[in-house]
C-alpha cells in the first residue's frame, strides 16, 4: 500500500484457491457463507466439494423457487426439501425444473406438507438417476386412489432411475396398501433403510374381509404383515434399518419380523408400539444379535426384564432409547452399562430411575464399561446430587451431551460437578431445575443458605392475630419459601479472582438450557454465559433477569442461532436494541409474554436479523398487528410467526 509521498500502490497478489479452502475449513457453515461474498475467488473456494457434504436446501414451493433450482444446477450434487407443493401449475413447473436441472445430481428428495398428483411425481422420478434417499411421508394424495404405478411402462421408467435408491420413507401414509407398496418397492431393489412409521399395517386380522391377514394376496385396502415379511425376505441382503414406530405391531408379529432368515438388522425403531411386551424384546434380541441402534421408547408395557435381555444379548449396541418406559426400574441398568459399545442412552421420563445402578455399572475398568457420549435423564425425579457427582467423575472423558431437564432435586452441587469434570460437554440442559442458583453457575460456595429471618430469632414463639393455622403460633418457613443469598459485588470480585470451575469451564458448549431456573439473576448470566460457539440458548421463565443479561449474552455469544426469552418480564426494547446488532446469525427468537417489548424491537429485528425464520411474540400487548405485517414482508426467510393476542387482545373466552 502506498504512503503519503505518492508511491505506487502495490496490489496484494491473490491467494491460491487451495489456501482459501484451507482457511475456510476452520469456519462455521454460516461464516463460510459470509466469506463467500468477499470476491469471486472466495466464492469458488466456498464451493469446494469438502464443504458440500450433507448440504440440504430447504424451501417452500413458490415462483421464486424456480430461479433457485436453476442456480443449483451448477452444483455437482445436492439434496432438496421442498414443502407446500400442490397440484397447480406452479408446483408442476417447479418439479419439472428440478428434473431438468438437477436430475442426475440430486441425491435426496423430501416433499413434506405437500399434496401433489401422481402425474407430477411420475414425470419427475424417471429423471432422478442418482437419487439415494426418497421421503414420501404423509403424501396421501399419491396413494388414495390406489392407482400409483399401476401401469407397467411407468414402473419400468421408475425402476431404471431408482435402482440405486437406499432409503425410502413411507411414514404416516393412511392409504398405503399391499398393491401400491409392492409396486413402489419393486422399483427399489437395493433398499438399506425403510420407514413405515405411523402406517396402518394389519398385523393379525383383516377388518375388510373378516379373515386372518395373509389369506388374500396383495390387498388393495391395507398393508399386511405377510407382505412386509415378503419384502424383508427379498431384500434381506441389503436392508439394515427398519422403522415400525407408532404401529400396532404385536409380540408375535415382531417375532415373525425378527425371524426372517438371513435378515441382519443394525437399526430398529419401535417408538410408541404400546402392545409390545418383554417376551417380544427377548425374541428380538435372540434373533437380531447385530442390532446397533434400538428405540423402544414409549412402549409402556416393557419392564426391567427387557433391559436385562438387551444387556445380555446385544453386545454391539451403540444407541438405546428407553424414554417413557415407565415400568423400568434400576434393575438391569448396571449390566446394561457394562456393554462396552454403548455410546448413547435415553432414560428420560423413566420415573423409577435414581442413577445408583448406572453408577455401579460404570465403576468397572474403562475397557469393560460403556463410554457414554449422550445421556438423557430428563424428568427422572429421583436423580440427586450424589448420582450426578458420581456420573460426572466417571464420564468426564467421553460425555458430550447431558439432559437433566426437570430433575427437581438437582442443586448447585451438581452444576459445580458438571463444570469440574464434564468439560467436553457440547449440550447441557438444566431446564426446570429450580434449586439451581447463581452460586452454582459461578462455581462458588454460598456462605449463608438464606436471608436471616429477623422475626425468627431466640425470642420464643410469636403469636398471630388470627386462628387460621390450627394454633396460635406463626407457622414455620417451608423449604420452597427459602431464597438464596443474593450475590453481591464483592462476591463477583472474588469470582473473578478464583480458579474454581464455573460454567465458563464448559468452553465447547453449543446448546444450553436454563429455562425456569427461577433463582438465576443477572449476577451469573452476565458472568458465565460467555461461550463463543454457543448456538442455542434458552433463558425462558427467568423472572429476575433484565436487559443486562440479554446485552451480555449477545456480546459474548455471537454464534447464537436460537434464543428463547419467553416469560422474562425484565426484557425490554432497550435490551433488544443493545443485543441485535451482534446477533446476525439469529434464526429463531422467542419473546412471548414479554410485556415491555414494543414495535421498536420489531423494527430492530428487520434491520439486523435478516436470517430470522421463527419469531414468537404471542401475548406481547404492546405490539401492533400493522408492524407485524411489515415484519413479515421485510424478512425473506421468516416461516413461522406466532402472534396470538398481541396488541392487548382480550384473552377472555366469549360463549
Amino acid at each position: 500500500m502506498g504512503d503519503s509521498d505518492g508511491e505506487d500502490i502495490k496490489e496484494t497478489p491473490e491467494l491460491p484457491v487451495e489456501i482459501i479452502v484451507y482457511i475456510l475449513s476452520f469456519l462455521h457453515a454460516s461464516d463460510r457463507k459470509e466469506a463467500s461474498l468477499v470476491c469471486r475467488s472466495w466464492y469458488y473456494a466456498s464451493q469446494d466439494l469438502r464443504f458440500q457434504k450433507n448440504v440440504t436446501f430447504c424451501f417452500p414451493a413458490s415462483a421464486s423457487s424456480l430461479e433457485l433450482v436453476r442456480g443449483l444446477g451448477r452444483k455437482s450434487r445436492c439434496s432438496l426439501i421442498i414443502s407446500q407443493l400442490d397440484g397447480f401449475s406452479m408446483s408442476r413447473s417447479l418439479l419439472l425444473e428440478v428434473g431438468l436441472c438437477l436430475g442426475s445430481k440430486l441425491e435426496s428428495l423430501a416433499l413434506p406438507g405437500s399434496s401433489i398428483t401422481e402425474a407430477s411425481l411420475l414425470a419427475l422420478l424417471p429423471r432422478l438417476t442418482s437419487l439415494r434417499r426418497l421421503d414420501l411421508r404423509g403424501l396421501d394424495s399419491l396413494f388414495m386412489s390406489g392407482a400409483f404405478l399401476s401401469r407397467e411402462e411407468h414402473r419400468q421408467q421408475v425402476r431404471s432411475a431408482l435402482s440405486g435408491l437406499e432409503e425410502l420413507d413411507l411414514s404416516d401414509l393412511r392409504y398405503l396398501s399391499d398393491l401400491t407398496f409392492n409396486r413402489l418397492t419393486g422399483c427399489t431393489p437395493r433398499l438399506r433403510r425403510l420407514s413405515l412409521a405411523g402406517c396402518h399395517i394389519a398385523f393379525e386380522f383383516d377388518p375388510y374381509l373378516g379373515c386372518p391377514v395373509g389369506a388374500v394376496e396383495d390387498s388393495s385396502a391395507l398393508l399386511s404383515l405377510r407382505n412386509l415379511r415378503k419384502l424383508l425376505t427379498e431384500q434381506k441382503s441389503t436392508l439394515v434399518a427398519l422403522d415400525l414406530s407408532r404401529t400396532s405391531i404385536t409380540p408375535e408379529s415382531l417375532r415373525t419380523v425378527a425371524q426372517v432368515q438371513d435378515l441382519v438388522l443394525e437399526e430398529l425403531c419401535l417408538h410408541g408400539c404400546k402392545e409390545l411386551t418383554d417376551y417380544s424384546v427377548e425374541a428380538l434380541v435372540k434373533h437380531q444379535l447385530s442390532l446397533q441402534r434400538l428405540d423402544i421408547s414409549a412402549c409402556t408395557e416393557l419392564t426391567s426384564r427387557s433391559v436385562e435381555a438387551i444387556a445380555q444379548g446385544l453386545k454391539s449396541l451403540t444407541h438405546l432409547s428407553l424414554s417413557r418406559d415407565w415400568r423400568i426400574t434400576e434393575k438391569g441398568l448396571a449390566d446394561l452399562l457394562s456393554v462396552s459399545s454403548l455410546r448413547s442412552l435415553d432414560l428420560s421420563e423413566c420415573l423409577h430411575v435414581s442413577g445408583t445402578e448406572i453408577v455401579k455399572g460404570l465403576t468397572g475398568s474403562s475397557a469393560s464399561r460403556a463410554q457414554l457420549e449422550t445421556l438423557s435423564l430428563k424428568s427422572c425425579t429421583y436423580i440427586r446430587d450424589l448420582a450426578v457427582f458420581s456420573l460426572a467423575q466417571l464420564l468426564g472423558d467421553t460425555l458430550c451431551e447431558l439432559d437433566l431437564t426437570s430433575c427437581v432435586n438437582v442443586t448447585d452441587l451438581s452444576v459445580c460437578a458438571i463444570a469440574t469434570y464434564l468439560q467436553k460437554l457440547v449440550v447441557l440442559r438444566l431446564g426446570w431445575c429450580k434449586e439451581v442458583t447463581d452460586w452454582g453457575l459461578l462455581g462458588m460456595v454460598e456462605t449463608t443458605k438464606c436471608v436471616p429471618d429477623e422475626e425468627m430469632g431466640d425470642k420464643g414463639p410469636r403469636f398471630t392475630r388470627t386462628f387460621g393455622n390450627m394454633g396460635f403460633f406463626k407457622p414455620p418457613r417451608l423449604p420452597f419459601e427459602e431464597r438464596p443469598k443474593l450475590v453481591t459485588q464483592n462476591d463477583l470480585e472474588q469470582f473473578r479472582q478464583q480458579a474454581g470451575a464455573s460454567l465458563l469451564a464448559l468452553s465447547r458448549l453449543q446448546e444450553l438450557d436454563l429455562s425456569a431456573c427461577s433463582k438465576l439473576t443477572d449476577s451469573s448470566i452476565t458472568q458465565v454465559v460467555r461461550h463463543a460457539d454457543l448456538h442455542r440458548l434458552s433463558l425462558s421463565m427467568l423472572p429476575e433477569i433484565t436487559d443486562a443479561s440479554l446485552a451480555s449474552v449477545a456480546w459474548y455469544c455471537r454464534s447464537l442461532t436460537s434464543l428463547a426469552l419467553s416469560h422474562c418480564p425484565g426484557i425490554s426494547d432497550r435490551g433488544v436494541a443493545q443485543a441485535v446488532p451482534y446477533l446476525h446469525r439469529l434464526q429463531h427468537l422467542y419473546l412471548s409474554c414479554c410485556d415491555k417489548i414494543t414495535d421498536r424491537s420489531l423494527f430492530l429485528l428487520v434491520q439486523h436479523c435478516k436470517r430470522l425464520r421463527t419469531l414468537d411474540i404471542s401475548r406481547c400487548k404492546n405490539i401492533s398487528a400493522t408492524t407485524m405485517d411489515l415484519l413479515q414482508s421485510q424478512l425473506p426467510f421468516l416461516e413461522n410467526v406466532h402472534y396470538k393476542f398481541i396488541g392487548g387482545a382480550d384473552l377472555t373466552l366469549t360463549l
